[in-house]
Order: C-alpha cells, then sequence, then structure tokens
C-alpha cells in the first residue's frame, strides 16, 4: 500500500467541503473526553495531540482551558506549516515527558503493523493518564464508517489485534479511552470495556 503524503490535495479532499470530522465534531468529543478525564479526578495540564491535522483538539483547549500546555505534531509537513504542528512521526518519536492526556485521532490506520505497534508504544510512553484513541478497524470498515467520506487506502486491522497491544499498557475504559496501568488511577468494574 503506497504511503499517503498528507499534502494539501489530501486535506482539500478530506477536511474541506464534507469533512469526517467537523470542528464542532471535535469540540463535542473533546468535551466529553476532559469530562471523563475530570471524573476520574486525572487532572488535564498538558495534552498531546498526535496527527493534530487542522489542530482542533489543540485549539478547543487553548479556547476552553487555555492554561492547559498543549503539544500537537503531525507527520504532515503541510499540516505542519499550515496549522503550526511539529513534524514526528509517532512510529519513530515520542516525547521527552509525558502528558496527562494524549490523543490520537485517526492516525494508525495509515501505518503498517510494525510501525502501528511501536507507535502503539511510543503512545504509552507519552501517557500519563489517559489516552484517547481513534482508528478504523476491519469491522469498522465493513459496517460503520462512510465509504464515501473515509480515506480507505489505509491498513485494515482487527479490534483484538489493537487491543492486543493497547491493554500491555493500559485500561480500556471504552468510547475510544484508554487509561494508563501505570497512573494510578482506579476505574469501577463496569466502566472499564473488555
Amino acid at each position: 500500500m503506497p504511503r499517503h503524503t498528507f499534502d494539501a490535495t489530501f486535506f482539500k479532499r478530506f477536511y474541506s467541503t464534507s469533512p469526517v470530522h467537523s470542528r464542532t465534531k471535535v469540540n463535542t468529543l473533546a468535551t466529553a473526553v476532559h469530562a471523563m478525564c475530570q471524573w476520574w479526578e486525572v487532572p488535564v495540564r498538558s495534552v498531546l495531540d498526535v496527527g493534530a491535522g487542522l489542530g482542533y483538539w489543540r485549539d478547543w483547549y487553548a479556547t476552553t482551558h487555555p492554561k492547559v500546555k498543549r503539544l500537537s505534531v503531525d507527520i504532515s509537513e503541510h499540516a505542519c506549516e499550515k496549522y503550526g504542528h511539529e513534524c514526528h512521526d509517532i512510529a519513530s518519536w515520542f516525547p521527552t515527558r509525558q502528558f496527562d492526556l494524549v490523543v490520537c485521532h485517526s492516525v494508525l490506520q495509515y501505518l503498517n503493523d510494525k510501525q502501528a505497534a511501536a507507535a502503539i508504544g511510543n503512545l504509552a510512553k507519552a501517557t500519563r493518564g489517559v489516552l484517547y484513541l481513534e482508528v478504523p478497524t476491519s469491522a469498522d470498515l465493513r459496517n460503520a464508517v462512510d465509504k464515501k467520506t473515509t480515506d480507505l487506502n489505509i491498513y485494515a486491522r482487527t479490534g483484538d489485534w489493537y487491543r492486543k497491544r493497547l491493554n500491555r499498557h493500559f485500561v480500556p475504559a471504552g468510547a475510544g479511552l484508554w487509561v494508563a496501568r501505570a497512573s494510578g488511577t482506579t476505574l469501577y468494574e463496569l466502566e472499564r470495556s473488555r
């Protein structure tokens, strides 16, 4: 499968007229994720947004919680230049410090198995508290995604493939939320997903 360049053409195609994730939808999601961190008493003083794209998560935190330190990174030179992110590849890079919340929204499906496994390890190194992860699985491609607006030039893996690697570092909490095992955060039994 060819590697994407994530250039201006890619962003125009998937984010201009009918984006998969609009600013309004991301604002709603960020509100919910932040509220769940508060519920679990995970103070969000720092956020890392991996694959930041248009920067909606960073912008939401800048507007609603301006004291939260924010780092947005992307592999796309175009996105980094246009939207002000640092240019990093999560498959080979991890920050020198941990973040209370790490967001990885629609990234891992673009990496081959080896890269995706390395990226999950790097996300774990970066996460002090909670990881929000969205990645379409092979079942999602059959049953959930809008094929007209979704980039289908991706690696399709099972949910079990991801869970096997994520469970080494995180407790699954559902709705894309993963609590770092090392965080000391306790979830009730039914807050955890299996």
